[in-house]
């Protein structure tokens, strides 16, 4: 279900959701899967599609500010999705549902969200932090990586995401085991204005890399042999609008790690300085021991 041409364009498709016109207690909708080279959904995917589901039985001026999921089980991407969403409350100014994603009749993705009419208040953020260069001007690394291992390589070429990482990727090597990295992403290409858009894919990107700040801190690599990185639950914060087709810097670090999970957190900047959204993240992080020598 995916076009390895105009992987954007799959990821648009992605998050058009079908209502399926069922009537119970619930909402519910139905959506496709992005094709992926190891075969489990994308975490952020799924994310993103959930968003979407929970968003569409709102008014427009009525959008996400906050979520808070679990991944439950690995879905299938060769599979399409059911989403079920519970409008839970409806107030004057907030709005809260829940979504669950199903894949075979199985919770895969449980989720409750919460949404706001845009309103004046108190504001400040913190500064975007300086030293991360210019995007354009930084190398793309993963288009090496594609022209190197082209076998490999096809995660990177058929994602609908482009990124340059500071100071570097961690896909082969990490250059100084600290538990802290900055990522500039986009969408390769311009999407529909539709600011419902935009804030979908922004939950879709904030599942990418993000896991990184926890492997870097110990020196550990994507081919790292026995390598197992799992997402378990997700938490994010809208703070500003923003477009997903423009850089964005997501500055991640990790505040600890042990019994096989480590903490992430991160924070997306908009590249001429407005704090977009936060995101937190508790991820399994498995690394096979080998055996001591005697």
């Amino acid at each position: 279900m995916s076009d390895a041409s105009d992987p954007v364009g799959t990821l648009l498709k992605v998050l058009d959701l079908r209502d399926a016109g069922a009537r119970t207690t619930e909402d519910i909708f139905t959506g496709i899967s992005q094709a992926m080279p190891g075969g489990r959904i994308y975490g952020g995917q799924v994310l993103a599609q959930s968003i979407v589901a929970a968003s569409r039985t709102l008014d427009a001026d009525r959008v996400p500010h906050s979520m808070h999921g679990y991944f439950l089980r690995p879905g299938d991407a060769s599979q399409g999705l059911t989403f079920s969403v519970d409008r839970i409350h409806d107030g004057r100014s907030f709005s809260t549902r829940r979504t669950q994603a199903y894949q075979e009749g199985v919770p895969i993705f449980s989720m409750i969200a919460s949404f706001q009419d845009d309103e004046p208040g108190l504001e400040h953020q913190d500064a975007m932090p300086e030293g991360y260069g210019d995007p354009d001007e930084l190398p793309d690394l993963e288009a090496d990586i594609v022209k190197e291992h082209p076998s490999s390589g096809r995660v990177f070429a058929e994602r609908p995401v482009e990124l340059r990482h500071v100071p570097s990727p961690i896909y082969v090597a990490v250059d100084e085991p600290v538990p802290r990295q900055a990522v500039w992403l986009r969408v390769r290409r311009p999407l529909p204005d539709d600011p419902a858009v935009h804030r979908a894919a922004l939950a879709y990107l904030s599942d990418m890399t993000i896991q990184e700040s926890i492997m870097r801190a110990h020196g550990v690599t994507w081919s790292t042999p026995g390598l197992k990185v799992a997402s378990l639950d997700h938490a994010m914060w809208w703070h500003r609008y923003a477009r997903v087709d423009e850089w964005l810097l997501y500055v991640q670090e990790s505040p600890s790690a042990r019994g096989g999970r480590g903490l992430a957190t991160g924070r997306i900047y908009a590249r001429g300085g407005d704090l977009v959204a936060s995101v937190a993240q508790e991820v399994m992080v498995r690394v096979r021991q080998e055996p001591e020598r005697r």
